[in-house]
């Protein structure tokens, strides 16, 4: 089983958060499905998920009411649906759990909190709209708060094999803290991207913000060698 594999195990399906079909058995069927997909996050990027409605999304994929319910039972399956295609790419794992071998623990750290940073920005407008859902169905909800764990969670193995290996702080909690930085990461992309706060600076520098207060927060010496060293 590949890295990417395993690491997708962990972490619950968004589709699971609506009823689900079996994927179409024709090459014909896949398509209409798939231009169906793009269009439902068109369409709720651009109205939001409560303002959206079934004839803008068939419209959007030029394509009858009766087409839509041949593959989606509601706006929700279509949203399940649009969140599982987006996933791999929006929901990053941030943090390496290995320190590449050219790379010292910061440079590792720093590269991991700019592809996240990266797929964040790309997916802004969906990941505001699963904030909007998350705020009035119990379903998705859950599923975020669930997803936020699964991401602490492996976050938390690659702070205490920091803490092993003589990187990072031993006294630390190591739940607790890759739970409150993963916390931070996510919030800082949410306003600079989501919410466009003003007055954030650039990409590098919420990168280098971010990877900055992790340093510093897990005890790793600056110069990225073992503590005591």
């Amino acid at each position: 089983m590949s890295k990417t594999e395993e690491q997708g195990k962990e972490l619950p399906v968004l589709g699971d958060a609506a009823p689900k079909r079996d994927l179409p058995s024709t090459p014909r069927g896949l398509r209409t499905r798939a231009s169906l997909v793009a269009a439902a996050r068109t369409v709720f990027e651009r109205d939001g998920f409560i303002d959206s409605r079934l004839t803008d999304i068939t419209k959007e994929a030029q394509c009858s009411t009766g087409t839509f319910y041949t593959y989606f039972d509601s706006k929700e399956e279509a949203l399940a649906a649009v969140l599982h295609e987006a996933q791999e790419d929006m929901l990053h794992p941030g943090p390496p759990q290995e320190h590449h071998e050219n790379r010292s623990v910061i440079e590792s750290l720093d590269a991991g909190n700019r592809a996240y940073i990266k797929a964040y920005k790309r997916n802004a407008k969906l990941m505001l709209l699963l904030e909007q859902v998350a705020a009035v169905d119990p379903e998705f909800r859950q599923l975020r708060l669930d997803r936020g764990q699964a991401f602490a969670k492996r976050n938390c193995k690659w702070v205490r094999k920091l803490q092993d290996e003589g990187y990072a702080d031993p006294s630390l909690d190591p739940v607790m803290s890759a739970s409150a930085l993963s916390l931070m990461v996510g919030r800082m992309a949410y306003y600079k991207y989501a919410l466009k706060q003003p007055g954030w600076g650039s990409d590098d520098l919420l990168a280098e913000t971010a990877t900055k207060l992790w340093v510093n927060a897990l005890g790793i010496p600056a110069d990225g060698s073992r503590r005591g060293d």
